[in-house]
């Protein structure tokens, strides 16, 4: 296997969004976000570096114009650096957080899920038709290895076919041995491949992948984001075309809102193969309202040397026609 973003509205908001609903995005929208929920540390990736580094001076303003609270963002934090995510110098508005090894390792997977969703839609096909497989058996004096690599194993969208071993219909053996190198269990782990896999007698490929991943629940979270959010491009095209721009205090919490919505499916689609999914499929469709989104957002901000939130993001869709 080789992050999301502009624009937009609370939970309570209108289906379609319109311009004005857009602009007056307020950071109230996101009030109620905690140190432990997922949106925290999601605005915390989304401002990291591509050196890996976030600097306090972004994170603290960008918490600000959203709402977030200063202490969140400080908890946030010291859990990321108790974790080992990230090691910290410097204090307060001043410190730099730098990615460890295994910040890094999760900052790649992250980047590479949005590379490959794109260059599947892009292309449409191209699976080589085999299952990917690997199996483990780690013994309990290794629970804190173990436990990181089937985090690992999941964040790659493997499906457990029975304890200690997960299937995939891409190539993540690289991604697998870099892991379990970096966790010290190389020799505990074992991959393999098959062109013939048979789950309780199932053998139809598009079978065995409605078996094993949840696809009709990520179906359903990508079509509640098509419905709230595919009038959004096209009013942000709007805005442009009139001269309007996104102050800060609209563009950085209507990025992280969107942000949030979208990771709520993506973060559940195991990127399979368009072989595997059903037709039509609305992840494609959801992909390119955020990537059009995103364009024309970015466009329409006032501060272009701006914190620039969700880069990385930027870097999948930059190539996109």
């Amino acid at each position: 296997m080789k992050l999301e973003n502009m624009a937009v509205v609370s939970n309570t908001a209108e289906p379609h969004p319109t311009a004005e609903a857009l602009v007056h995005a307020r950071p109230a929208d996101l009030s109620s976000i905690t140190s432990e929920s997922p949106p925290t540390r999601l605005m915390v990736l989304g401002l990291t570096h591509r050196d890996g580094s976030v600097l306090g001076s972004e994170l603290f303003r960008v918490g600000q114009e959203c709402g977030i609270a200063v202490e969140t963002i400080r908890s946030c934090m010291r859990r990321l650096v108790t974790e080992g995510v990230f090691t910290r110098e410097g204090e307060g508005r001043e410190a730099t957080y730098t990615a460890t090894p295994a910040g890094h390792a999760q900052l790649s997977v992250n980047e590479q899920r949005h590379l490959l969703a794109y260059a599947q839609d892009a292309a449409g096909r191209g699976w080589d038709r085999r299952w990917r497989i690997v199996s483990f058996a780690i013994p309990e004096s290794m629970r804190s290895a173990r436990d990181s690599f089937r985090d690992f194993i999941r964040s790659l969208g493997g499906a457990d076919i029975q304890p200690g071993m997960y299937v995939s219909p891409h190539d993540w053996t690289e991604e697998l041995t870099a892991e379990a190198e970096r966790l010290g269990i190389s020799e505990k782990i074992c991959t393999l491949s098959t062109d013939d896999l048979i789950i309780n007698g199932v053998t139809d490929v598009r079978e065995i992948a409605a078996t094993l991943w949840p696809l009709d629940e990520v179906a359903e979270r990508y079509g509640k984001f098509i419905e709230t959010y595919q009038g959004v491009p096209e009013e942000l095209l709007a805005m442009r075309r009139r001269g309007e721009t996104l102050t800060e205090h609209d563009f950085l919490p209507g990025a992280l809102n969107i942000a949030i919505r979208f990771n709520e499916c993506f973060e559940l689609d195991p990127l399979l193969p368009p072989e595997l999914l059903p037709r039509p499929w609305p992840g494609r469709e959801a992909r390119k309202i955020l990537a059009n989104c995103r364009k024309h957002g970015v466009l329409a901000r006032q501060d272009k040397d701006g914190p620039a939130l969700f880069r990385v993001f930027d870097d999948a869709i930059s190539h996109l026609p």
